[in-house]
């Protein structure tokens, strides 16, 4: 696939007419989603569509009860084909052997690593997917400023995200219109500030 022109071709499109043009041009796709804000927009338009959809989720073991519930509430509604992946050490001995070390050191790195990046891995190698819908925006970090509503992932597969040019406000009205629940307290500690990578995309 020309990225670029496929790029240039979908910019005027719909984030429904976005996720149409991916499934018919896919033959193996998956939806990542963490359950932070927004994120039921996302999980909402792609399962309108596509049912069935493996949608893979990789909880840190640190998300905030509000979220635990959050996601509940969505996998039940939405009748979500959820996929849970856990890092292979417990929160519990991490916290007593690790903690959450300080952003930008190499204890972070070793923690992203264990909650994060290798049970998204696994998912991936697991899955094989060829096509991978994510909800990253314009705006949130200076990578994702320059990737577009279509780009290429680690593994080869093509990233495609449907909202890429919404802002919050945009969501809003979009969370309204089909009255979904959104959830604020949200915590990602492989990132801690919003407009930090945790690695997945990067």
């Amino acid at each position: 696939m020309d990225t670029i022109k496929i790029n240039q071709k979908l910019a005027n499109k719909s984030p429904q007419e976005i996720v149409e043009w991916a499934i018919a041009n896919s033959e193996k796709s998956i939806i990542t989603t963490n359950f932070r804000p927004y994120e039921s927009a996302l999980l909402h338009l792609v399962t309108q569509l596509k049912p069935d959809i493996p949608v893979i989720w990789c909880d840190t073991g640190y998300n905030t009860p509000q979220t635990y519930r959050h996601a509940n509430q969505l996998i039940e509604r939405l009748k979500l084909n959820i996929k849970i992946y856990v890092p292979q050490q417990s929160t519990g001995y991490r916290d007593v052997t690790m903690g959450i070390p300080e952003v930008n050191t190499p204890e972070h790195k070793m923690f992203s690593e264990q909650v994060k990046l290798e049970p998204f891995r696994r998912a991936m190698n697991e899955w094989q997917p060829d096509l991978w819908f994510t909800n990253i925006r314009h705006g949130q970090t200076e990578f994702r400023n320059n990737i577009d509503i279509l780009s290429k992932g680690k593994n080869n597969e093509w990233k495609v995200s449907p909202f890429y040019h919404y802002t919050d406000e945009d969501l809003e009205v979009y969370l309204k219109k089909f009255d979904l629940p959104n959830e604020k307290k949200y915590f990602d500690p492989t990132k801690v500030l919003d407009n930090r990578e945790c690695g997945i995309h990067a």
